[in-house]
């Protein structure tokens, strides 16, 4: 496995503890804000970081997330931007990083440009939600030839044909929906999350994580007892909201409290 990523993921569980993938909203609520909290959840014990670029039809992001991304497309925030706020948050962060885009942005972007920038403002992977395969095939064969890992994601309603091929094409980790529909935040995760994650690793040679409604520390040891690492969006961009009008620095510790909060039993 010679992926920093994968590495990063599989360490965490080596050391028996589920791996920690926070979400941020690229340039919510502003530039400087974003760099902070960058900077503090990768000191908060982050074991990668996934980026979400704005986009203005998102197919699987919530309410919450979409207020974030329309408020950062308001104030005129763009792909540059982001790259150039994840070279300033490198100077410190060696947190692998990965960057969650729709394929709209990245076709008009276009592709080769977008990798290039990806890569040389220091990602390590990109997430492309919207590209199913066979489509993806081509374009997770020339993201992987760019030097950056390709995460794909899994819905509970796919086949284990399309599971099985999802699983090939992802050289980071195989990002598993817990529930279908959109993101947000959610009481309890579904009773098959277990049977459903196992049967996804028995297809994939990468870490398997679960994304999608999870919350509370509750959730995180429901998720480490059977995948290897889970992500947390929504929840960390409504602890912004939350703070909203307040210093970077201080909505920068209220979500690192937060994440600290949410691992602090696995």
């Amino acid at each position: 496995m010679s992926s920093r990523l994968a590495e990063s993921i599989a360490s965490a569980r080596k050391s028996k503890k589920l791996a920690f993938l926070p979400f941020l909203a690229g340039g919510y609520p502003d530039i400087p804000t974003f760099i902070a909290t960058l900077k503090a959840v990768a000191g908060a014990g982050a074991d990668a970081i996934e980026i979400g670029f704005p986009f203005s039809d998102p197919i699987a992001d919530g309410p919450t997330i979409q207020a974030a991304f329309a408020q950062t497309l308001l104030k005129g925030v763009k792909v540059e931007h982001i790259f150039a706020a994840v070279v300033e948050a490198r100077k410190t962060v060696k947190t692998p990083l990965v960057a969650m885009v729709s394929y709209s942005i990245v076709y008009r972007y276009p592709l080769g440009k977008f990798l290039s920038g990806a890569k040389a403002s220091g990602f390590d992977a990109i997430l492309i939600p919207d590209l199913p395969p066979p489509e993806a095939q081509n374009i997770c064969h020339t993201i992987n030839a760019t030097g950056l890992d390709t995460v794909l994601l899994v819905a509970p309603t796919t086949s284990p044909k399309r599971r099985a091929e999802i699983g090939k094409l992802c050289t980071g980790f195989v990002y598993y929906l817990s529930v279908s529909g959109i993101t947000g935040e959610r009481d309890a995760l579904p009773a098959d999350l277990a049977a459903n994650v196992n049967a996804m690793k028995a297809l994939a040679s990468v870490p398997v994580c679960v994304g999608f409604g999870i919350s509370k520390p509750s959730h995180m040891k429901q998720v480490a007892a059977v995948a290897d690492g889970a992500i947390v969006g929504s929840a960390i961009v409504k602890r912004m909201q939350q703070h909203a009008g307040e210093s970077p620095a201080a909505i920068a510790k209220a979500v690192a409290s937060y994440c600290r909060e949410m691992t602090s039993g696995i």
